[in-house]
This record gives C-alpha cells, structure tokens and sequence, in this order.
C-alpha cells in the first residue's frame, strides 16, 4: 500500500513538472504572437524566412512574421509581419532577410529611415534586399577560382 501511495505522488510531480515545461516553451516561443499592427515587405526572394520568424531592429525582436504569400500577378514574395504597437517605423525605412547564425535560421531585419511621417496598419515596404546565399557565394568563389587557374 505504501509503494503505490508513493508511485502515485511520484506520478503527480513528474506530471506536473512537465506541464511547467511546456508552459515555460509556449512562453518562450511566443506562439501567442505580438497583437501589433500589420504591415508588409515585398522580397525577390525569402531565403528560407517561415512564418513566427522574428522581425528585428538593431537586434531587438519588435515584431513577427504573421504570413507569407506569392503575388500572382508580380511573382514576388509578400512578408506581412506584426510590429509591436509601441514600435513606430519611419515610412522610407528598408527591410532586409538576415541568417541568425551559421547554423540555420532567419529574421527580417527592419532598418529606420529618416521620415518623420510613420507607417501604418497595411503598408508596405518596398525598398527591400533579398538574402545572400551562402551556396551561392561558395559556389562563385569555386568557379572563379577555377577559371584563373586556367
């Protein structure tokens, strides 16, 4: 009777310290999301950025990616992002797609312009620049290498 009161309150603290790590990962994932306005980016390109990606100025997260689309008509990439309702971003202010690290991950990094006038909800940025490639620049580095030698 008492390995089975014991197993019993065993069962309970594990359990609970499970549900206490997943509460901690939804926090830390911020899965709620950020409840700002809305605008948009319009990329050649998305490198690999996915939707929950953080959108950052210098460094700090002010926003995430809510939703990725093609435009039919223009073939680009349209990044609507989030942007914390505190945050306000000057209307000539560019947007570009940074790795986080060597080992996979992006985020779309917004740079303030000079404007005093600000963006709202549902404009969009146009003055963008697409990721770099890291395949595509070890392969440039090979071939040109090549074509010297010869």
């Amino acid at each position: 009777m008492h390995r089975n009161t014991l197993e019993t309150v065993m069962g309970a603290i594990v359990l609970l310290a499970a549900a206490g790590f997943v509460a901690l990962a939804y926090e830390a994932a911020d899965v709620k999301g950020s409840g700002g306005y809305e605008i948009a980016a319009e990329f050649g390109s998305t490198g690999g950025l996915s939707v929950g990606d953080d959108v950052r100025i210098s460094g700090i997260k002010v926003g995430q990616i809510t939703a990725q689309q093609l435009d039919p008509i223009t073939y680009v990439a349209k990044v609507s992002m989030a942007i914390e309702p505190t945050i306000k971003i000057p209307s000539d202010s560019s947007a570009r797609i940074t790795a986080a690290s060597l080992l996979g991950g992006n985020y779309l990094e917004l740079m303030p312009g000079a404007a005093t006038d600000m963006l709202g909800a549902g404009a969009v940025i146009y003055d963008t620049r697409d990721p770099i490639s890291l395949s595509d620049l070890l392969g440039k580095a090979v071939f040109s290498s090549n074509n010297t030698a010869n």
